[in-house]
């Protein structure tokens, strides 16, 4: 492996650490101990920054570079967003409508068939003793304010950083 930049961040699929690296879990590293590492970084993830600062915690999260690209929002080196699972509320759905199509064509069969309703060829009601409502289930709202998995598919990798190497000059 080429000598990496003090700081830099790679994928290992191995399950160890290589030496002079260390997994982005979010560790307490002291700076008298890491000094050049700590100048690159400071406290951006993390440190009170006299005696301590912290590596990035990329457990389970997805690295984004900084900045503003066209069409997306501006992030800052060191911030962390997104959830894992959402619930939707219905004010978060657009408006929309579902249709109920129906046939005036006598049904061939007992059940509805490709979403669409037909006559009966015999009395399918009865005028019964009086207005009964609908079960709301049957007419009102979907969903129950489950939350729902809110990612792509994945697979784990371990991300590791440099703690030594070349000090990247900047450019």
């Amino acid at each position: 492996m080429s000598t990496p930049y003090v700081g830099e961040i790679r994928l290992f699929a191995g399950n160890f650490e290589p030496v002079g690296w260390m997994f982005c879990h979010g560790q307490l590293l002291p700076i008298a101990e890491n000094d050049v590492l700590f100048t690159l970084i400071g406290t951006t993830y993390g440190g009170d920054g006299q005696t301590t600062f912290a590596l990035p915690d990329l457990r389970g999260r997805v690295p984004v570079h900084q900045g503003q690209g066209p069409g997306t929002s501006s992030r800052m080196l060191g911030e962390v967003g997104g959830v894992e699972t959402v619930t939707l509320l219905a004010s978060q759905m657009p408006a929309h409508t579902h249709a109920l199509h129906a046939n005036a064509a006598v049904a061939t069969g007992t059940a509805p068939g490709g979403a669409l309703l037909a006559a009966t060829s015999v009395a399918s009601y009865d005028t019964g003793p009086g207005a009964t409502a609908m079960a709301a289930s049957a007419v009102g709202s979907a969903g129950g304010n489950q939350p729902h998995q809110n990612m792509a598919p994945t697979v784990a990798l371990n991300y590791i950083i440099s703690l030594y190497g070349i000090f990247p000059s900047q450019g």
